[in-house]
């Protein structure tokens, strides 16, 4: 009885679980329709009320970068002298999108035809005949027979691709010189346009015409832009060069646009392919900093292909300007007396083989380039006469042998390697070796002298050169006997001459630097060549080096043509603010102690003001200033030109002359080199030698004359200088 009240009153554990489950499935039924109905709801919400904002959202595609270009920067002399400028031009551009089709494109080009004129001769036979297949196309591929087709279609080894390609080609062959010839001329004007048009990428700016737009021109394309879809009227930007110096480099043009040799360097950084950049000498080396940064932005389109908006990416800067070491005037004079004197030697005697002279002026304290010319005479074949050409980069890039300008080199290789010792005293007589010709100094041909080593370099004694060899290689001379030397001994004189700059890159900031040429497996004799420069081959661009690091006490230093790099001008009168001002670059200091050093300077000295030096004739009624330097000549044989000319190896001799100044602190240091000068080595012009205390002369007289007008040193900060002799090279000019 007591136990079925018990049961009344307490639900039994399988009861509790089924009511515990009921429960729980109820609270879940009603959590999911809950977010079920949120679900339809927001669905709802999203495709009634936000459903066309998403879609436009999912159709939006980000384009390629869209690059405006910018002014590239300018190049200026050390004072100041704009040597190369920007001089903007009207322009006519034409921006095809994704969605252009080409009927569209064809309609803009015969709008634009009546507005503007374009000069067709960059047309040519195949864009002729590619447009009038678009203009015929029907015709056009009727042309080909069903049996050429099926041929072509058949072939199951070629491409889709490759087999239209190929029934283009036969379409393009049928076409008739005919069928062009009745291509009206308003027709090739619309193909010079349209040409332009397509020659891009989709959302870049192509410049239909720059430079020659005339003010009406401008005027009927702005007023019609509304007409021309795609089409822009803008400012493009011209390269001026208003020097004739070489080394200021080229660019390309836009009808060039980028190098076919650097096209994918030069897309991986941002370029696009009818940029202009830097082909050649500061435009070329300097090319990151003279670009600029273009003004990117990019387009956001639909699936369509239409822009929907245009998002600024990045503001566009300027080329930065880039500040030379050169001076104008030391230039230009220095142009015009190399040139005068290549003239008088090509149209004298015995020139059959000459035809250039190179000249460099550096400051031998940090390496700057004053002035660096090189000129060459080349006959003009209409009159016959010959005319001076430039070859200013042949300073760094063609390399000959210098003759007894190196000795001073020699006798501190000696020093380092035992071959002498310092204030040393030798016998400078003719050398007999055993089945060779007596060899001898050209001051000394028969008697015994005694000289030491500032006096070898006075008076230029090949002997004294000789025996350091010897000494170098581990032999010794016996009168009449063999030569007794390890022809290895040269590995020790050019590492030697490495440390001067002599037979190595000077690193001078300008592309395709040359090292000389090292002949490999040298005979004994060989090294009594080498000792005098007569064997290895060396630029003007490394004697002006070497000097320098003879002149500011051995140290070598790194010519360079770039002093500063600048922010543009702010206002075109002054220039920017400092960005970069480049250090001199030291590369290493010499083995020699400065007594040795400065005993070759002593000897240097003397070349000039002893009465025995080889230089005295011209050097010694200096004013105003003492200097110090060193002659050469070398005789060699005339390779340069092609086998069958009738001089190909004849004896010729070289001529060069290095120098620095003043004497007791020097400023500059200077060296010409005049390969080939005769083809009579008995009777040697010596231009090397004029030329070197005219331009010494000169570069004290123009200090002079600053130092009295208030213009002393590089006065950079005062207000920028146009060009003074009026040359005006424009882009593509000078080619």
């Amino acid at each position: 009885m007591n136990r079925r009240r018990r049961s009344s009153k307490q639900e039994t554990p399988k009861q509790k679980l089924r009511k515990n489950t009921t429960f729980r499935m109820n609270v879940l039924f009603f959590t999911i329709f809950l977010l079920f109905s949120s679900l339809v709801l927001r669905l709802g919400y999203l495709q009634i009320v936000k459903g066309e904002d998403y879609k436009r959202v999912i159709e939006r595609t980000e384009e390629i970068s869209v690059n405006t270009s910018v002014p590239r920067g300018r190049i200026y002399d050390r004072t100041g002298q704009i040597l190369v400028g920007n001089e903007p031009k009207r322009a006519i551009t034409y921006t095809k999108k994704q969605s252009t089709k080409t009927d569209e494109m064809l309609e803009v080009a015969r709008g634009l035809s009546a507005l503007i004129e374009k000069d067709p001769e960059d047309v040519t036979q195949r864009d002729k005949k590619d447009f009038w297949i678009l203009l015929n196309k029907d015709e056009a591929y009727d042309r080909v027979s069903d049996k050429e087709k099926k041929a072509i279609n058949s072939d199951e080894t070629k491409s889709k691709t490759e087999r239209q390609r190929e029934l283009d080609s036969l379409v393009r062959d049928k076409i008739t010189e005919a069928d062009l010839e009745a291509m009206s001329p308003e027709e090739v004007e619309v193909l010079a346009i349209y040409r332009e048009m397509t020659s891009g990428y989709n959302y870049s700016p192509q410049i239909i015409k720059s430079g020659d737009v005339t003010p009406e021109e401008y005027a009927r394309v702005s007023e019609r832009l509304h007409e021309l879809p795609g089409v822009n009227t803008t400012t493009d930007w011209e390269r001026v060069r208003n020097s004739e110096l070489a080394i200021l480099g080229q660019t390309t043009t836009p009808k060039e646009g980028l190098p076919g040799d650097d096209l994918q360097y030069y897309l991986a950084r941002g370029y696009s392919r009818n940029d202009r950049v830097g082909k050649s000498f500061i435009e070329k080396q300097y090319e990151s900093v003279l670009q600029g940064q273009k003004t990117i932005a990019k387009n956001i389109t639909d699936k369509a292909g239409n822009v929907l908006e245009t998002v600024p990416v990045q503001e566009g800067q300027p080329g930065k300007d880039l500040v030379l070491s050169i001076d104008s005037e030391l230039q230009k004079k220095a142009e015009e007396v190399v040139s005068r004197h290549v003239l008088s030697i090509k149209n004298g005697r015995n020139s059959q083989m000459f035809d250039r002279i190179f000249f460099v002026m550096m400051d031998p304290n940090n390496g700057e380039i004053l002035s660096m010319v090189g000129k060459q005479a080349i006959r003009n074949k209409e009159t016959g006469k010959y005319e001076v050409y430039d070859r200013t980069f042949g300073t760094y890039q063609d390399a000959y042998e210098a003759g007894s300008t190196i000795k001073m080199a020699t006798i501190l290789a000696g020093y380092q390697h035992g071959g002498a010792t310092v204030g040393q005293t030798m016998i400078d007589a003719p050398m007999h070796f055993r089945g060779t010709p007596p060899k001898r100094s050209l001051f000394n041909w028969y008697n015994s002298i005694p000289v030491n080593d500032i006096t070898a370099i006075t008076r230029s004694s090949n002997v004294y050169m000789w025996k350091i060899a010897i000494g170098i290689g581990g032999g010794s001379y016996v009168p009449n006997g063999p030569l007794s030397i390890d022809s290895q001994a040269i590995d020790r004189f050019r590492h030697s001459f490495a440390s001067f700059g002599l037979g190595v890159e000077t690193g001078i900031d300008l592309p395709d630097e040359a090292a000389g040429q090292h002949p490999s497996n040298p005979s004994s004799s060989n090294v009594l060549d080498f000792a005098i420069g007569q064997y290895d081959t060396y630029t003007t661009m490394q004697l002006a080096q070497y000097v320098s690091t003879i002149a500011n006490g051995g140290y070598r230093v790194a010519p360079r043509v770039v002093k500063e790099i600048r922010e543009p001008s702010p206002d075109g009168k002054k220039l920017g603010p400092i960005a970069t001002e480049l250090p001199a670059k030291y590369l290493n200091r010499v083995s020699n102690s400065d007594n040795q050093i400065e005993r070759m300077k002593q000897g240097m000295y003397t070349v000039y003001y002893d009465r025995r030096g080889t230089a005295y004739s011209t050097f010694s009624d200096t004013e105003g200033y003492k200097a110090a330097g060193k002659t050469g000549t070398a005789e060699r044989r005339y390779y340069e030109a092609d086998r069958k000319d009738p001089w190909f190896g004849k004896p010729t001799v070289n001529v060069s002359h290095v120098g620095f100044a003043p004497y007791e602190d020097p400023e500059i240091a200077y060296a010409v080199l005049a390969p080939n000068v005769s083809s009579n080595t008995n009777s040697i012009p010596h231009p090397n030698n004029e030329i070197a205390r005219e331009m010494t002369d000169f570069y004290f007289e123009l200090k002079e004359q600053r130092i009295k007008s208030g213009e002393a040193g590089a006065n950079i900060e005062g207000a920028l200088k146009e060009s003074e002799d009026g040359t005006v090279i424009r882009e593509g000019e000078g080619e």
